[in-house]
């Protein structure tokens, strides 16, 4: 099995094994989109989603994972993975640490597969309903093979914002950000979404999607979008 296979794997199992072995705190949604694509590749696929989340007295633990794939005429053109996982620690009732390990593989993207591992530093802006909003900045390592093979592995600065509004009992929406940057390419993405509640514990979800890297192989674009409508189950 190739290594990109198996880093997935063992990520994925971490945290779902932890969950099996203690419910007690663990929360999350599963989703399932159709979503449509532009930029390194132009296609309509599906996609599946994971977010588990466990909120202690002074520790949380984030994971989230996605994988997308599509195929036209019997011929496969979307391949991507994206896994990750984050703990943190409570500093004072605003300021935290955290660490965090986050990988992707995208067969048909700039760059197939990449890694980076980092810590920093986090600060809760606002808490609470209707409103949720905190920014985390740090420092990391970072590896990522583009389209031509050419691996980088570097330091690099992570600084991200992610916002959560409450709007009524009925529907929520997010709007989530980040810049990766290191010597040989700057990363940037943008998430937004907007969910309502169907019935009990199912949801229906669009967002939208905008990764941009600022230094690219010749022949491939710097950006990339993602829209996706689906369905979301919460769990509690």
């Amino acid at each position: 099995m190739p290594f990109r296979y198996i880093l997935p794997a063992l990520l994925l199992f971490t945290p779902a094994a932890a969950m099996a072995q203690d419910d007690d705190g663990w929360s999350g949604e599963a989703s399932l989109t159709a979503n449509k694509t532009t930029g390194n590749t132009d296609t309509t696929d599906i996609g599946l989603g994971l977010k588990l989340n466990k909120t202690g007295d002074v520790w949380r633990h984030k994971f989230a994972g996605s994988a997308d794939y599509g195929t036209s005429n019997g011929v496969r053109n979307r391949e991507r993975f994206t896994l990750g996982y984050q703990i943190e620690r409570d500093i004072n009732d605003r300021l935290f640490g955290y660490a965090s390990a986050d990988y992707f593989y995208d067969d048909f993207g700039a760059f197939t597969d990449g890694y980076f591992l980092g810590g920093g530093l986090g600060y809760t802006l606002y808490e609470g309903e209707p409103l949720g909003w905190s920014v985390t900045a740090g420092l990391g390592y970072r590896s990522q093979t583009n389209s031509l093979d050419v691996t980088n592995e570097e330091l690099a600065v992570n600084v991200e914002s992610d916002l959560d509004w409450q709007i009524n009992e009925q529907v929520s929406a997010y709007s989530d950000a980040g810049v990766l940057w290191s010597d040989s390419d700057t990363y940037l993405w943008s998430e937004a979404g907007i969910t309502a509640n169907l019935v009990g514990n199912l949801a229906a979800r669009a967002s939208f999607r905008i990764d941009h890297h600022t230094d690219v192989p010749f022949g491939t674009e710097n950006t990339d979008t993602i829209t996706r409508f689906g369905i979301v189950y919460t769990m509690e």
